[in-house]
């Protein structure tokens, strides 16, 4: 508990000064103001991140975070669990989404034990940082212990502090957890007090049935939970997922350090809700990669604050969406260090 309580203590809001010096740069370059849109905001919020009016953004790196969910037995998704370390396994091979993507985006995939049901042998690529072999069942009971969630919101802040020690320019979050949309949908179900349906859809593909049955389960283990609202680490504890957790941790721990944060999808925005419930001031370090087709992920990018850069349609998790963002975001911060300001180009101002 306190490693993540110091990690809140040093979590402050973005200087609105350096945002202002970023954005008076970008109004000096040989463009109408404001003409490239959103990647001046991009630019401006990096530099203002990192406290640096030309950051270096060479050293990328997507950590996806896997762990086993107790909901599965109750028949939520379309696959069992054994497809968890499959993944991992596909991961490590780098033969998944995310891999080919990271490579696009020249940022390194880490994956991250933090409660997958399996014993993984060591391997280059793998972090084994296991709080348990998976969560409980939360329809029957809490999914965590809260000594369980802290532990894992703090492999996720350790692997921040890491990151930001060897030099990593930003981090992204990624997942892969079967059965994760569940606790997803209920994480922001419990924290926005809105209905199960509204925020609950198809995850791995499962059709209308499934999906009736899904609804009815997450909303018994919120009865019978009853997480606090307020509390963010309690529902976290109750209803959440080990993944979630770290991803929460890595959020916080980015954000304590004055590094740029890079969120996937549902499952992720699930874990940087968790951290900005946490602090507020989180969101200044968070970049939304993409909106998901999930349904409840637009509530939790309301709740959190954050505009997505892409809409892609996706729905794969794993940290696809944040590789993709992340050569957009590059190529923002290029603009801000790159591009010729009017007296360098000989171009007249006005």
């Amino acid at each position: 508990m306190q490693l993540l309580e110091t990690t809140l203590a040093k979590i402050q809001p973005v200087d609105e000064a350096l945002l202002a010096k970023a954005q008076a740069k970008l109004d000096n370059k040989t463009k109408p103001l404001g003409s490239l849109g959103r990647l001046e905001e991009v630019g401006r919020r990096f530099a203002a991140i990192t406290g640096d009016l030309a950051p270096d953004t060479a050293k990328k790196v997507i950590f996806t975070f896997a762990g086993d969910h107790g909901i599965v037995e109750e028949g939520v998704s379309l696959f069992p669990k054994e497809v968890t370390p499959q993944m991992v396994l596909n991961f490590l091979r780098g033969g998944a989404g995310v891999n080919v993507l990271a490579r696009h985006s020249g940022a390194e995939v880490r994956v991250v034990d933090v409660g997958v049901d399996y014993d993984f042998e060591p391997a280059p690529g793998l972090i084994i940082r296991k709080i348990a072999k998976g969560t409980r069942n939360f329809a029957k009971g809490s999914a965590m212990t809260r000594e369980e969630a802290v532990a894992a919101i703090e492999v996720g802040i350790a692997l921040a502090d890491e990151a930001k020690k060897e030099g990593v320019a930003m981090v992204g979050t990624g997942e892969m957890g079967i059965g994760n949309t569940s606790p997803s949908s209920a994480i922001i179900a419990a924290i926005a007090g809105c209905t199960v349906r509204e925020v609950t859809h198809r995850g791995t593909g499962i059709g209308d049935e499934t999906l009736e049955h899904k609804i009815k389960v997450i909303q018994a283990g919120l009865d019978l939970n009853r997480p606090e609202p307020q509390d963010p680490l309690d529902v976290l504890t109750k209803v959440g997922g080990l993944e979630i957790a770290g991803i929460a941790g890595l959020v916080l721990g980015a954000a304590a350090n004055r590094m740029p944060v890079v969120v996937d999808g549902f499952i992720s925005t699930a874990g940087a809700l968790i951290a900005s419930e946490m602090h507020p001031a989180v969101r200044d370090y968070i970049f939304t990669a993409h909106t998901s087709v999930e349904i409840g992920h637009q509530m939790m990018l309301e709740r959190i604050g954050v505009k997505p850069l892409l809409d892609l349609q996706l729905r794969l998790g794993e940290g696809t969406g944040a590789a993709l963002a992340m050569g957009l975001i590059e190529a923002g911060v290029k603009i801000l260090k790159e591009m010729a300001t009017f007296e360098e180009a000989g171009v007249a101002s006005s």
